[in-house]
Parts: structure tokens; C-alpha cells; sequence
């Protein structure tokens, strides 16, 4: 994924925890509204102070108990006045700290019968607002009875509703990025799939269309106009091939007339436009060849090097007249599986691209399934390379070929699975090296 572009399944994630806290808020607090108003009112002691009591509490060497002021206790003391407390071991032996109401009085001697609960005064004043523990302590297990420090009870339901809601919120963003991602990872991988597909389209590999069953019915209208948008490509690409095969079968007469006429002519101003016919003939040759490309290729099991040395000995009496010499050479033996007619059009054309622009001496290398034609001429500048290869691209205004060549052999190479590659020739010239598929 490149930067900037949000992810769905983050996007996803991000908004179901959005929903999953503002849910849990509602159904946490609404109660808890609702609890708060239904309570009767008063405070509650809060019961750490139950803890504090029994931590002050020391046996005596009788056995009874006593009350030492702890570092606890005096605090606790301080934030409330009026604290106060009883504790009572399991034998009935108690001992308190701090005024105890007179309401309480009865319960000393009973306090151990007692394990939990909580009492809440009508006045915060009076200290009836009372919490009632077992807790452990320097003198072993007590029951104690305490006023200490008040809690609204509505503090207290929002800390249990805290309490609750956090380790539940927490469990609901685990479940939801694990299945958030599988969800999406499995609903995605359609969307994956028509990638590939999608991947796999070029200019030689025209009718494929995305599969629209792959993909969520969301994405489907996205699908369907992709495909629709590749049917009318592959119309107007139609439309202009069938325009290219037209013109060029239409120039061929034309032009093969006119070339009659200027060999039988004596017009020395006639017989100057010769170079241009040839050059006409040739534009129009080339573009009967891309209309050809577009056929069914015959795949048949090529030996490059007898393929070689026919292409080789058609052309040679052209180039031994003027004045070019050409070899083959087979350093390794190699077979293909590809169009006969084909190849021998990109090995023709790279030997007469190597001619046409100065070369003295060409040859034609055969080394397994590689074919390589290097010349002794000007060579192709670096910066050069890659243009040479756009249709109608030459590098010298002055030469004699249309510009489509080079073009021609590239698409023939691709369209086998090959790849050809500009290099600089040992003696100063062009290397031009095209590498084919294996053969059977």
C-alpha cells in the first residue's frame, strides 16, 4: 500500500471501537443513572477503612486487645474527625477507638456473628454511616464496625461500572481487530484475485476480462465498468489495426506501379525518387508486418541456426552488392518454440538496420536460444537506446528506413516471451541481442 492511501480494514477496526465504547457508555451509565436516582440517599463509609481498623489492633499479654495509632489511622483520622470503630475477635473480646454512637452500642459482644455490610446514616454528622468487615490483623482475624471516610454512592457506582466496562471494552478491541482483519482478509482476497487478472493486461494480451463473480457485489459495479471500459479499448484498437492493414494493402499497388515506372524511365530526375519509393515500400511492408502480428502465430520447433543462415543467404547478394559483408556464426546450438516467419522478420530487419546505417561488416551470432547481430559501424549512443525502439524513431534524419524496424522486431520478441537488449559490439558498433524462450 503507498503512502497516503487509508486502509480499510484500520478504517473498519477504528469505528467498531468507536461503536463498541459509545454502546458500552450507554449501557453502563444509563443504569447507573437510573440506580443513582432510585437511591435513597446518604453515604457509605468506605470499606479500606475497615482494613485500617484491624491493622491498629494488637493483642495484649492478657490475650485481649488494643489499639495502637498507626501512621494509617492518623491519617484516616485526620481526613474524618469523627472516625471511629469497634473490632471484636472470635471470642467476643473487642476493643474501639473514637467515640462510638450510642446506636452501636448494643452490638459489642455480638460483633463476630457479623461478615459484611454497610449502613448509611440520614446525617453525614452523626457518624451512623457505618462499614462492617473481616479483616486480618497484627491480632489475627477481627470483626470490625466503622465510621471513616464517606463515598457518595453514586462515586461508587461509577468506579464499578468502570471496573466492569474497561476489561470488557479491552476484550471487545482484541475480538474485534483479529476478526476485523480475518473478515477483511477473506473478503478482500476476490479483490486480489481480479488484481492479478488485472496485472496481466497489456497490449498483447487483449479480450481478458476481470472476473466479476470474485468480488464482493459492492465492488461488482466497479468490476463491470473496468471490463466495459476494456471492451471499448478493444474495439478502437480493433478499429485501428483493420484502418493500418487497409492502408497499407491500398499503398502497395500504388506504390508498386510507381516503381515500375521509375526503373524502365531514362528521367535521371525520376530515377532520384527511387530511394523514396523504396522507402514508401518499405513503410508499407512494415505495417502489413504489425497488421500480421495480430494473427495466430504457428508455433513450431525452431534450430536458430539454419534459421540464420537462410535469412543470412537471402539478404547476402543485396549486401555483397553494396559492398557489406555478412557472416554466421554458432556458438552454441539452440531450438525455440515460436513463428518461423516471425523470427526470420526481426533477424532480416536487425541485419538491413545494421547496413542502412553504415556498417562495413555484420554478423549474425547464434548462442543457444540467443540470436545476436554486431557490426562494425557507429554504434547507438547510450541516451539513444531506448528511444530507438518507438515506432517512427530514427536516429538520423537522413536515413533510409521508415523508423518502424526496430519497433516491429521489439513487439515480435515480446510477444514469444523474449527480450532484446542495446549493447556496444567489441569493435566500436552496435550489439544487438535478443534472447528467445526454450524450446520443447
Amino acid at each position: 500500500m503507498s503512502r497516503g492511501q487509508a486502509s480499510l480494514k484500520w478504517r473498519l477496526i477504528r469505528q467498531l471501537l468507536i461503536y463498541h465504547l459509545l454502546a458500552l457508555l450507554v449501557a453502563f451509565f444509563v443504569p447507573l443513572t437510573l440506580l443513582v436516582r432510585a437511591d435513597s440517599g446518604g453515604q457509605f463509609t468506605d470499606e479500606s477503612f475497615a482494613k485500617v481498623a484491624a491493622d491498629a489492633v494488637v493483642r495484649t499479654q492478657d490475650g485481649g486487645l488494643a489499639v495502637r495509632m498507626t501512621p494509617e489511622l492518623a491519617e484516616a483520622r485526620g481526613q474524618t474527625p469523627t472516625a471511629w470503630f469497634v473490632a471484636e475477635d472470635a471470642r467476643g473480646r473487642s476493643v474501639s477507638f473514637g467515640r462510638v454512637p450510642s446506636e452501636f452500642d448494643s452490638m459489642r459482644g455480638r460483633l463476630h456473628r457479623l461478615a459484611h455490610g454497610d449502613l448509611r446514616g440520614r446525617v453525614a454528622e452523626q457518624g451512623l454511616s457505618v462499614v462492617v468487615r473481616r479483616e486480618t490483623g497484627p491480632a489475627g482475624e477481627l470483626t470490625v464496625l466503622g465510621h471513616g471516610k464517606l463515598t457518595a454512592v453514586t462515586m461508587v457506582l461509577v468506579i464499578a461500572a468502570n471496573v466492569l466496562m474497561l476489561p470488557i471494552f479491552v476484550l471487545l478491541a482484541v475480538v474485534t481487530i483479529v476478526l476485523t482483519t480475518l473478515i477483511v482478509r477473506r473478503s478482500m482476497a476476490g479483490v486480489a484475485h481480479i488484481a492479478g487478472e488485472a496485472d496481466r493486461i497489456d497490449i498483447n494480451q487483449r479480450g481478458l476480462r476481470l472476473t466479476e463473480s470474485e468480488v464482493p457485489k459492492e465492488i461488482a459495479p466497479l468490476v463491470r465498468a473496468v471490463n466495459h471500459a476494456l471492451a471499448r479499448l478493444d474495439e478502437g484498437y480493433e478499429r485501428q489495426r483493420r484502418f493500418i492493414a487497409s492502408a497499407a494493402h491500398e499503398l502497395r499497388t500504388p506504390i508498386a506501379i510507381l516503381r515500375a515506372r521509375i526503373d524502365v524511365t531514362d528521367d535521371a530526375t525520376a530515377r532520384a525518387l527511387s530511394a523514396d519509393v523504396a522507402r514508401l515500400a518499405t513503410l508499407a511492408e512494415q505495417l502489413l508486418d504489425l497488421h500480421r502480428m495480430e494473427h495466430a502465430e504457428r508455433m513450431e520447433t525452431l534450430e536458430l541456426g539454419a534459421l540464420a543462415r537462410r535469412v543470412v543467404a537471402d539478404l547476402a547478394p543485396l549486401l555483397i552488392a553494396a559492398r557489406k559483408s555478412v557472416e554466421v556464426v554458432v556458438a552454441r546450438p539452440g531450438t525455440v518454440l515460436g513463428d518461423a516467419g516471425a523470427i526470420e522478420r526481426v533477424l532480416s530487419n536487425l541485419v538491413q538496420n545494421a547496413a542502412e546505417h553504415g556498417a562495413r561488416r555484420i554478423v549474425v551470432r547464434v548462442d543457444g536460444t540467443s540470436l545476436e547481430v554486431e557490426d562494425d559501424g557507429p554504434g547507438i549512443p547510450e541516451e539513444d537506446r531506448a528511444r530507438v525502439f518507438e515506432p517512427f524513431q530514427r536516429l538520423r534524419p537522413r536515413s533510409t528506413g521508415a523508423g518502424l524496424g526496430l519497433n516491429l522486431v521489439q513487439q515480435v520478441v515480446e510477444r514469444h516471451g523474449g527480450r532484446i537488449s542495446l549493447l556496444d559490439g567489441a569493435t566500436g558498433g552496435a550489439l544487438v541481442r535478443v534472447e528467445l524462450g526454450q524450446g520443447p
